[in-house]
């Protein structure tokens, strides 16, 4: 494949942050957080997309295409416009966030909204590539996990290949985890590095058909559902990498857990509480932690990595209605939800006066 077809935005080397705050919240000291989010399209998809948009550029293809939850739709918008192709997205109508909903449109995709969910838009989709020439850019695509790989990589690099205890992972196409466990494993089969680090993938409760699968069947069967999480990214009922990603837990000895839509919520607000900042889907890491924590799977002593997937300006919505406080109002969580009120932070009013600004810094003085 000759330079000439090569797509690239300058993907990768993406920053290994320590969360000071969350590592003392959750008494793991070693806690670092890998910002796939800061990739030029705001998410984990571009190391992915720059292999597979190539690999489409130099076959010839016109036409990209995928169905999204939103972060590959604006990812492969972008790579497709770089390549001088053009672009079709299919997504679930009224389903993914406006933010990544622009992106696509400002790169140029012909953006179809299908009254579906996202396992429908990959039904039509797959039949589609099958009648028309169009190149399929879902994390089926095998270029696509080997460019995902490279999250792995970069990773034990940063920590000067010192293996961490931990990697933990959002669940929900199952890609991403696919890609960094077979990175792992490959590194240790050349010896880049002495020891695996246990892979765990954390789902929404929602959206937890993985979860479902090794705790109810274990692993031997997946059953799809009709997936119902704000987090939109993950927000997928029947993960196509599903069988990859439990070669990966097996592998490594990792775990899956699931964490609620109030949980997702509170562990976004702590990561952002850090300087961090990512969006809904990415947070269940941190939620999950607190469980894998709590029941003595991670332990205070260990190294533990989040992978956070996406931008905090992928949602920039879920963020608002936090902070305001309604982001759960007439839902069965707007009781508990109260709980978190020490974590909002909503815009104050004020009169134009330096007295009322004086008087609001007071009172935030007050606040821990």
């Amino acid at each position: 494949m000759g330079q000439a077809f090569v797509i690239t935005l300058r993907e990768g080397n993406t920053p290994l942050y320590h969360l000071q705050r969350c590592a003392s919240l959750t008494g793991i000291d070693s806690l670092y957080a890998k910002h796939q989010g800061m990739n030029p399209t705001g998410s984990f998809k571009d190391t992915g997309m720059t292999v597979a948009a190539t690999a489409a550029h130099a076959t010839g293809f016109h036409w990209v295409a995928c169905a999204s939850t939103g972060n590959t739709s604006a990812s492969m918008a972008a790579y497709a416009a770089r390549g001088n192709m053009r672009s079709l997205v299919l997504i679930p109508e009224g389903k993914i966030s406006w933010g990544k909903l622009s992106q696509s449109l400002d790169y140029g995709a012909l953006t179809c909204q299908l009254r579906t969910d996202f396992d429908g838009c990959v039904r039509i989709l797959n039949d589609l590539v099958r009648q028309k020439p169009v190149y399929l850019l879902n994390s089926v695509n095998p270029y696509r996990i080997e460019g995902q790989k490279t999250a792995a990589v970069e990773l034990l690099e940063q920590l000067e290949w010192q293996v961490p205890d931990h990697i933990i992972v959002p669940g929900g196409n199952l890609g991403n985890s696919s890609a960094i466990g077979k990175a792992l494993l490959e590194m240790h089969q050349l010896k880049l590095i002495s020891r695996l680090p246990k892979v765990s993938i954390v789902q929404a409760q929602g959206a937890n058909p993985f979860y479902r699968s090794v705790h109810e069947f274990g692993g031997a069967k997946l059953e799809p559902m009709t997936a119902d999480t704000m987090a939109t990214a993950i927000r997928i009922g029947n993960p196509a990498s599903w069988k990859k990603a439990l070669r990966v837990l097996q592998s490594t000895g990792g775990e899956v857990e699931q964490v609620t839509e109030l949980e997702i919520a509170e562990a976004k607000a702590e990561i952002g509480a850090d300087g961090i900042g990512c969006e809904p889907a990415s947070a269940v890491t941190l939620a999950g932690l607190k469980k894998l924590s709590q029941r003595g799977f991670v332990k205070p002593g260990e190294t533990v990595i989040l992978i956070l997937t996406g931008h905090l300006l992928k949602d920039p919505d879920f963020t608002i209605k936090f902070h305001r406080g309604d982001l759960f109002e007439g839902t069965l969580q707007e009781r508990e939800a109260v709980r978190t009120k020490q974590l909002q932070r909503a815009p104050v009013v004020l009169d134009a006066t330096l007295a009322a600004v004086i008087s609001a810094l007071e009172a935030a003085e007050k606040i821990p």
